[in-house]
């Protein structure tokens, strides 16, 4: 497959790309700006400088760009809605990096993680932003998109088991009652995603 990562120097994003390279794929980094790394394909762009031509001829693309500040998190929104305009109509895969605080607690799914008491504070300008990009990326009728969220306790320096649990759009646990996984196996799961058909579907993922 031809893939693009958008935001592949990001934790997500580089650890999805290089996982892609292993795999096989052809693999495109969409970077703001180039460092020394191995990547035999870049485009250097600003993702709200992407044009039609520039996701042209992929596969998939894999947005794993990271904004933390409540001045950046219009690229959680106006940039979904950016590359859906640029994708829609075409057979390419929008996969998105999401978060774990959209996913639904109760059956009806008028309950969100975020909407825990104890749900930490300082997350919740994220866990809003995060809110609405979904709601945004599944507006679009005529997109082939995906939206993975990982487990609650996503961890950088965990180890990379290749042991893990595809769910979908509601909470949930493993045997040991934890929503935990590492970066290195949400990477794996990612790449799992994009390989098979997941398409206009919310996803989660967890460590086994």
């Amino acid at each position: 497959m031809k893939i693009a990562v958008i935001g592949a120097h990001g934790k997500a994003g580089n650890l999805i790309a290089q996982e892609a390279i292993k795999r096989g794929h052809d693999v495109t980094a969409i970077v703001r700006k180039k460092h020394n790394d191995n990547f035999e394909n870049v485009i250097e762009k600003d993702l709200m400088d992407l044009n039609k031509e520039d996701l042209a001829g992929f596969d998939a693309v894999a947005n794993a760009v990271s904004a933390w500040t409540e001045d950046t998190f219009f690229i959680h929104t106006d940039g979904i809605s950016h590359l859906a305009h640029l994708l829609e109509g075409t057979d390419t895969k929008l996969l998105m990096v999401g978060g774990a605080g959209t996913l639904y607690i109760n059956k009806e799914h008028s309950l969100q993680l975020m909407d825990k008491p104890n749900f930490p504070e300082e997350l919740k300008p994220l866990g809003r932003t995060l809110r609405a990009n979904l709601e945004r990326i599944r507006s679009f009728s005529n997109l082939q998109w995906t939206y993975v969220s990982p487990a609650y306790e996503l961890d950088f320096d965990g180890p990379e088991t290749g042991k893990y649990i595809i769910g979908g759009e509601e909470f949930f646990t493993n045997d040991k009652d934890k929503s935990y996984i590492s970066y290195a196996d949400y990477a794996k799961a990612f790449v799992d995603i994009i390989e098979n058909d997941y398409v206009r579907r919310r996803v989660s993922v967890i460590g086994a």
